[in-house]
């Protein structure tokens, strides 16, 4: 169902074509472009920046065994988005949603900019979920 959902998400909203989402590669490119320095490449929380950071960066492969098997893919968005008020790590993470939006200064487009940070966030939240380990 979440395949079907994230495909149809993808080609009405986004306009990526329906495999974008199913093979991850959009979720990836993002991650490997504003996660993994800080995150690491494979999201063990080891980025090149891990050693400067004030607030370790977590090993995001954990995310389900931390919250008893279940990937929580709500929180997770709302995390990476930072708009929703639930701020990752207490605040000094980026709030990618603002990040992701940027760009759009013609009036008429203002929705596109906030369908194209929904889109890169589910796409990294998707992403992130198949970093898991059992």
């Amino acid at each position: 169902m979440r395949s079907l959902l994230l495909s149809a998400t993808a080609v009405t909203c986004l306009g990526f074509p329906a495999f974008a989402a199913d093979d991850n590669a959009v979720g990836k490119a993002l991650y490997e472009g504003y996660c993994a320095a800080c995150h690491g490449a494979k999201g063990m929380g080891d980025g090149d920046m891990a050693d400067v950071l004030t607030v370790p960066a977590p090993n995001l492969t954990l995310i389900a065994k931390q919250n008893g098997g279940e990937f929580p893919m709500l929180k997770v968005i709302h995390i990476i988005d930072g708009r929703t008020g639930m701020r990752a790590h207490g605040g000094p993470m980026p709030l990618w949603g603002d990040v992701f939006s940027l760009g759009t200064t013609d009036p008429s487009l203002v929705y596109n900019g906030e369908i194209m940070a929904r889109g890169r966030v589910l796409s990294l939240a998707v992403y992130l979920e198949s970093l898991q380990t059992e």
